[in-house]
């Protein structure tokens, strides 16, 4: 049985949230920290002020940065679904078999059940959890769901790609509050923004909290909000521009979250960390399954950083970050070496949490070399493993790796080379053949990419043939009503699917 949606009003949640938020809680002291994660989707390394752009205003971002650490070396890994679920496990995701490309959205399986997750360890250490935004970790079961993996309140979206206004795909809608569909006007960004500044209200200084805050934006589909478009009309490129209002939105919300917790006491004793999941796309083949972008004009820029999303470049997966703690982390620009695999032992740390339940943690704690800028603890970053390819990095070495016929092998120093530009695998084949090793030990270590096998079930399956008709017209692959998310067919239809094209600020 389906379950009724629940109606809401992001302008009713903002008032109620600036109303609680009018009487200040009093910060005690020597308290564990607040910790807010913010993190944004397929942000370009320089589209923030405080990276170089210059045609995207980020003023909110940019008083963070600039009144604590920005991060040189800042690792992710390429694409969403092995980023946050390096997050939450502190381990690399080649040993849960979600190494390979995202979860899609007809697929059945999620984050391994077994992996001990970060909100679960910060919970049992007294920690308030909260998941505000996207999770894509597993939604075809209610098991992989994030209510059910540690977080005691979540609001979002629980797939990778959805319309930012009828907050669907393919026609189901995919937004919920606490495992209830929720059906409420309003653009995704603002929506998540008002929802996180409403839960910061909702807190005090006596329990700490951690809200895992994952905006969309400003992952395709490309759409904003006219006003935000309008502010740049200097910007000729149309698709950049759209993009850079659904960029300087974003930053508003980030704002009013930063508000929220000055106005409620809470900023003085608050970590507050922000990262891009990976690059700016500069793929159309990555730029998501929505649209067809394959002709627009990609607007992402990684400034000088090679390729982007979904590449072993570092432009996939050195990502715009910094970090901000009013009196507990430097202002400085860190260049030591952090990893997505880190921040759980960091933030366990912070928190006084034992990571006794957990399965061995590839992260290290990095605390000092957020904080202080020391030298970091991690000399190695595994970019990734996978059947087909795979890169490492090590000191200021980096090789990459693509095994299928036509095999490649590219060998930088980071040092001197951080753009990738002169590959010195035939200068140096002994350190190319330690690194190959590493990545055949890894290799052998590590699970079958769940995406990999969902692909051949699904290619391989026997079904209805597409036969061609006279005039090239075939049956649709899909039904044009779209499909249900789950086995159990929770992700109810959306009746106002069809104003998609109708909207004015949907760029195809």
């Amino acid at each position: 049985m389906k379950t009724k949606p629940l109606l809401f009003n992001v302008g009713l949640l903002a008032a109620a949230a600036a109303l609680a938020c009018t009487n200040p809680t009093a910060l005690a002291s020597g308290q564990r920290p607040n910790i807010v994660h913010i993190v944004a989707d397929d942000l370009g390394w320089k589209d923030v002020g405080f990276n170089g752009a210059t045609d995207i205003t980020t003023p909110h971002l940019d008083a963070l940065a600039r009144g604590g650490a920005t991060f040189t070396q800042f690792y992710t890994q390429s694409m969403c679904t092995p980023t946050r679920a390096a997050l939450m496990t502190g381990r690399y995701p080649f040993r849960y078999g979600l190494q390979t490309i995202v979860i899609p959205g007809p697929a059945n399986y999620g984050l391994d059940t077994t992996e001990y997750l970060l909100p679960q360890c910060l919970k049992d250490a007294g920690y308030a959890t909260a998941i505000i935004g996207k999770w894509h970790l597993g939604h075809a079961d209610f098991k992989y769901w994030p209510k059910q993996r540690g977080f005691d309140y979540q609001y979002g979206a629980m797939i990778g790609e959805l319309d930012y206004y009828t907050h669907s795909d393919a026609g189901v809608l995919d937004w919920f509050r606490n495992n209830k569909p929720v059906k409420e006007s309003g653009y995704t960004t603002q929506l998540i923004g008002a929802d996180a500044a409403a839960f910061i209200c909702r807190q005090s200084a006596d329990k700490p909290f951690y809200l895992y805050l994952t905006f969309n934006a400003p992952h395709t589909p490309y759409q904003a909000p006219q006003d935000y478009i309008d502010r740049y009309r200097h910007i000729a490129e149309p698709t950049r521009r759209i993009y850079a209002g659904m960029v300087t939105c974003l930053d508003d919300e980030i704002g009013r979250v930063v508000a929220a917790l000055d106005q409620t006491g809470l900023r003085d004793n608050t970590l507050i960390l922000f990262h891009s999941d990976n690059g700016g796309t500069r793929n159309a083949m990555f730029a998501g399954q929505m649209t067809d972008l394959s002709r627009t004009v990609l607007p992402c820029d990684n400034g000088p950083y090679r390729d982007g999303k979904g590449s072993l470049y570092e432009g996939g997966s050195r990502v715009a970050a910094c970090a901000n703690w009013p009196g507990r982390i430097k202002p400085q620009t860190v260049d030591g070496i952090i990893h997505a695999v880190d921040l759980y032992p960091t933030f366990a740390a912070l928190a006084g949490a034992s990571t006794a339940k957990c399965k061995p943690l590839d992260g290290v704690n990095v605390w000092s070399v957020m904080a202080e800028g020391q030298a970091s603890p991690r000399t190695e970053v595994i970019c990734n493993v996978e059947p087909f390819r795979g890169a490492v990095r090590q000191g200021d070495w980096k090789l990459i790796w693509r095994s299928l016929i036509p095999t490649s092998v590219e060998l930088y120093n980071l040092a001197s080379d951080p753009f990738e530009q002169n590959n010195l695998s035939g200068a140096h084949p002994d350190k190319v053949a330690a690194m190959q090793e590493r990545l055949n030990a890894l290799g052998r270590e590590a699970a079958r990419p769940l995406a990999l096998i969902y692909v051949a079930s699904v290619g391989l399956a026997h079904g209805k043939p597409v036969i061609a008709t006279k005039g090239g017209q075939t049956t649709a692959p899909v039904e044009p009503d779209g499909h249900s998310i789950t086995d159990e067919g929770v992700g109810v239809h959306d009746d106002f699917h069809s104003q998609k094209s109708q909207h004015p600020h949907h760029q195809r």
